[in-house]
């Protein structure tokens, strides 16, 4: 992810070396981390807080924006549809007005994942996501997580102490 550089080896992903990238380089190739611990924007919206994750993917301009021209309503409603199917796998779709930090925190770390996919991401490492969690919110996270896979075809990297977590799930540990 780009948080620590590697003193010795190489890192590639799609036939590029990423050893020293800077982290936002990193995501934008499509590597996407979610840490343990909660890193939401608690003041923001839950639609918010995935819609973050598209500003590196803008295409309108900062005046377009300003003074709210068609390309940039075009852009901020395919956004709005878009970062609603992400927040649709999580069964977040009728939250996404509340605010993130009035989400109990099995429904954050739920959050952070839906804005992780939102960066476009092709391989996401998930340190620890059912840490804190009830049975129930776990079992929630994992059909999240194998819902990922297939809707959105992204690879996962895991990170999980919970081992009936991770022999449910995983396809090789």
């Amino acid at each position: 992810a780009g948080l620590v550089k590697p003193r010795v080896g190489s890192i590639e992903f799609e036939g590029e070396d990423i050893c020293g990238r800077d982290p936002t380089a990193i995501v934008t190739r499509g590597i996407t981390l979610v840490p343990e611990g909660r890193r939401i924007f608690p003041d923001l919206t839950v639609l918010e807080n995935v819609k973050v994750a598209f500003n590196q993917s803008m295409s309108y301009s900062v005046l377009e924006g300003i003074l709210r021209l068609p390309r940039y309503w075009k852009e901020e409603e395919e956004i709005d549809r878009i970062a609603r199917d992400i927040l649709s796998v999580f069964h977040m779709e009728g939250e996404v007005e509340q605010k993130a930090e009035n989400l109990p925190y099995g429904r954050q770390r739920k959050l952070e994942i839906a804005r992780a996919i939102a960066t476009g991401a092709k391989i996401l490492l998930l340190d620890e996501p059912a840490a804190g969690m009830n049975p129930t919110e776990t079992a929630e996270l994992m059909e999240a997580i194998s819902l990922i896979r297939t809707r959105f075809g992204v690879s996962i990297l895991l990170i999980e102490h919970d081992m009936s977590l991770d022999m449910s799930i995983c396809e090789r540990i």
